[in-house]
């Protein structure tokens, strides 16, 4: 099987693929019901398979579907194959009509299964991720008790950085830095999108974020939020 073990390639990138697909992943596992965390495991399932085989070698959008119905597994959100097929056909082929249950919908039911072993082989059954969520989530309460109470209800800074973890998912960030990190750099782009500053950080011996993850360091929350900006870029430019 071709791989190529890393980050993506620019080609890839510019394909767009690998921003498309998780971001119009993200819309079926919202029309699915699915879970904050489920929809995280699927993403980077997703990911983590196209790191190790070329784009070139298998339908994306069959991964895809796998993704999600692995996902649901894992994360016991237990999802039906029909409701997959029938979602992923509304956001993957706009404008077709529903499947009917057919030979053609059994085939495809059937190498969702297929592929899903396939996924697993890939990964070698490693589909258990550390998600930046609960970080996020601790890391909000403790900003929120330094953040006086009117700074933090006028200006939406904990929506926002869980908007920007969510979108975080359609590019590859979760495989390229750990989950503190990422966890910390969605909420230092939320406090600055917002201009809210943590108060007493000019006279504290270290910066407020490295509070929460002592190996953390400005170029790494550099190159994650230029990573996120990225995916936006790619984004854009998706129909």
């Amino acid at each position: 099987m071709p791989g190529h073990h890393g980050p993506y390639s620019s080609q890839e990138l510019a394909r767009g693929w690998l921003s498309c697909m998780p971001a119009k992943s993200c819309l079926c596992c919202i029309k699915l019901g699915m879970h904050s965390i489920p929809i995280a495991t699927a993403c980077t399932i997703y990911h983590k398979f196209f790191c190790e085989i070329s784009l070139d070698a298998y339908d994306p959008y069959l991964v895809a579907m796998s993704s999600l119905y692995l996902a649901g597994k894992v994360e016991e959100q237990h999802l039906r194959t029909r409701d997959i097929i029938n979602v992923s056909n509304r956001y993957f082929h706009p404008g077709s009509e529903p499947l009917e249950l057919d030979a053609r919908f059994w085939e495809l039911r059937d190498s969702i299964v297929q592929c899903e072993l396939l996924v697993l082989r890939v990964l070698r059954f490693q589909v258990n991720f550390q998600h930046p969520h609960k970080y996020l989530l601790h890391y909000l309460v403790s900003l929120k008790n330094w953040l006086n109470r009117y700074s933090w209800q006028r200006t939406p800074v904990s929506v926002t950085a869980w908007a920007l973890l969510r979108d975080s998912y359609h590019g590859g960030l979760c495989l390229r830095f750990r989950a503190q990190h990422i966890a910390v750099a969605v909420l230092h782009l939320a406090l600055q999108a917002y201009g809210v500053e943590v108060p007493a950080e000019a006279e504290a011996e270290k910066p407020w974020w490295q509070v929460f993850s002592d190996d953390l360091t400005k170029p790494i929350i550099d190159s994650i939020v230029s990573a996120l900006i990225q995916i936006y870029t790619m984004d854009t430019g998706i129909p």
